[in-house]
């Protein structure tokens, strides 16, 4: 399925091994990676990616960097109040990144890096403008954001807007909508799940050792 422009940090390609960047010529192959961010699988498939995969197999080798490229696909689960909140930091950050996918990616490992801290019992007592706070605070740390603006874009007002509305959200809020409705359209439930090609990739699973990632790298990017 195709990419809204607004979200074209999302795809991370390789035409230029130096750095993360988005090329205007796709590549062959894509790896749609649909992840939420409080799903502890989720993390093990991104972190093995991200941390090994992408820097010491993909990036150095030409012959895969040219042919693939990966696009993240944020998979809110209702299951976890929480969800909702974390991914809407990370649209937070791909607003004021000017859609950079180096940025977004970042900050997609800070999140997964510091998933437990956004778990249900860690936020049961937390009001939800202070969880934001933390947010922005991360996106700061991590990427290097003015924490009072990824704030403004997350809080929710404590008064009703003028028209007496109690139920707003916020600025990112249009953004969640379009991304769940992107996910629905292609009736993903299960986190992680990676689609290849268009095709649900079912043999592909969390827990893949570089190895096996470099196996079937090599045997299906060709």
């Amino acid at each position: 399925m195709a990419l809204p422009p607004k979200f074209k940090a999302h795809r991370l390609t390789f035409d230029d091994p130096s750095s993360l960047s988005t090329s205007a010529l796709e590549p062959k192959h894509t790896i749609e990676l649909f992840l939420d961010y409080v799903c502890p699988f989720s993390a093990k498939l991104f972190n093995q990616l991200y941390n090994n995969v992408i820097p010491k197999i993909i990036t150095p080798n030409p012959s895969l960097s040219s042919k693939v490229q990966f696009i993240i696909r944020q998979q809110i689960q209702p299951w976890h109040p929480s969800s909702t909140l974390v991914h809407e930091a990370a649209l937070a950050v791909l607003t004021l990144t000017n859609s950079s996918p180096a940025k977004f990616y970042q900050f997609s490992s800070a999140l997964f890096s510091q998933q437990k801290s956004y778990f249900d019992i860690s936020l049961v007592n937390e009001p939800r403008n202070e969880t934001y706070r933390r947010l922005a605070k991360l996106a700061s740390d991590s990427v290097g954001l003015d924490q009072d603006q990824v704030y403004n874009l997350l809080a929710i007002p404590s008064q009703p807007g003028e028209d007496g509305a109690l139920n707003a959200g916020n600025a990112v809020t249009n953004d969640v909508k379009l991304i769940t409705k992107i996910n629905r359209l292609l009736g993903v439930h299960v986190t992680p799940t990676v689609i290849f090609n268009g095709v649900v990739a079912n043999g592909i699973s969390s827990g893949w050792t570089e190895e096996q990632w470099k196996e079937w790298l090599e045997k299906n990017i060709v």
